[in-house]
């Protein structure tokens, strides 16, 4: 499916796109019913679980899920949205069909029916959000080994970096100093993707903001 947009308008804020969403993960057939449970957004992505349950109280038989014990189905859909030219549009995907946005979170996934082919596209996106979801939030301070060394616009590497921030204006940004170098780097979150704590911030002062405290001294 394509995209679509709301050439009037309707949608502008974060509460319309989620009770759009809301409403498009709401309805009701002859025989059946659905509704959202639950709606996150990540970035411009909102991931949604619905529940379907059938009008006559028998359980939902599905190729896809496990029936809950309740008799119904809990699938997830991920709803890609953009604004163009100040109308809002979006592009929806049921999990089974192979979305590339996974950054779903646990809370959400959660709540999925259990699926009955383990190498489904459906459980392969659910273990990419888990994965996502797993990658560590460092706190300033932390001294970290990535697992793989990072190759930096000046063609440099570096692998062992300490968590520390910088300002730009009123907003603090998380960048991460070299330790071979002491330079300042921006990182992704998925370049953070099966590293390692070699030392906590917690367990003794930081040496980013011993750093800096000595230098206002």
């Amino acid at each position: 499916m394509g995209w679509l947009f709301y050439t009037d308008r309707r949608v502008q804020t974060y509460a319309d796109e989620k009770a759009e969403i809301a409403r498009l993960c709401s309805f009701e057939t002859d025989t059946r019913k659905t509704e959202l449970v639950k709606a996150c957004k990540v970035g411009s992505t909102w991931y949604a679980a619905a529940r379907i349950t059938n009008l006559d109280g028998t359980p939902v038989e599905d190729a896809t899920y496990v029936t809950d014990p309740d008799g119904s189905i809990t699938f997830g859909a991920v709803f890609l949205t953009r604004y163009d030219d100040g109308c809002w549009g979006y592009k929806d995907m049921e999990e089974s069909a192979g979305p590339v946005e996974s950054r779903a979170p646990l809370s959400l996934l959660n709540l999925l029916s259990g699926l009955k082919d383990s190498d489904s596209y459906a459980q392969a996106w659910r273990q990419r959000c888990r994965d996502w979801a797993a990658i560590p939030d460092y706190e300033e301070g932390d001294k970290i080994k990535l697992a793989a060394p990072v190759t930096l616009t000046d063609g440099s590497t570096c692998q062992i970096v300490t968590a520390t921030q910088y300002r730009r204006g009123r907003q603090k940004r998380r960048c991460y100093r070299i330790e071979e170098t002491g330079g300042l780097v921006r990182l992704s979150k998925a370049s953070l993707a099966g590293s390692a704590l070699l030392s906590s911030a917690k367990g003794a002062s930081s040496p980013v903001l011993a750093e800096f405290l000595a230098g206002r001294d």
